[in-house]
This record gives structure tokens, sequence and C-alpha cells, in this order.
């Protein structure tokens, strides 16, 4: 189990979320974004927007930098 906050993956807060794969990673943090969209956090809001002006190049690319980076941290203690 690894950790990342909705932060390290281009959100705008603080909140951990803990998976065994990149790919659990990337849905808990869809849906904390779901989460945050409905109750209009404008942070949140902002940092979609931000990433939603990536061409599917640049998202590609971004996902799989943020793959690397989960797989290079280390396991939850």
């Amino acid at each position: 189990m690894k950790t990342m906050t909705c932060k390290q993956l281009a959100g705008a807060c603080d909140q951990p979320f803990s998976a065994n794969s990149f790919e659990e990673m990337a849905n808990k943090s869809q849906q904390h974004g779901k989460e945050m969209f409905q109750q209009r956090d404008q942070a949140h809001l902002d940092a979609m927007n931000k990433m939603s002006k990536l061409t599917p190049e640049e998202m590609k690319a971004w996902f799989e930098q943020k793959r690397v980076e989960f797989d290079s941290l280390p396991e939850d203690k």
C-alpha cells in the first residue's frame, strides 16, 4: 500500500489516498474530484480546469509521470 495526496495528483488539498496500484490511486483521486466538483470547491475546480486544458498527449505523459512517481514511493508502514 502506498499513499499520495490530492496535491501530488494535481489536486488542491492534502487529502491522502492509499492504494495498492496506481490505477486504484487514480480511481480514488477521481472520486474525490467528483465529490469536490459537486461541492463546488473553487480550489478543486481551478485544478480541474487546469488539467482539462492538457492535450491528449500531455495528459498521457502526465499520467505516466505520476505512475513512475507512485512506483517509486516506499510502501506505507
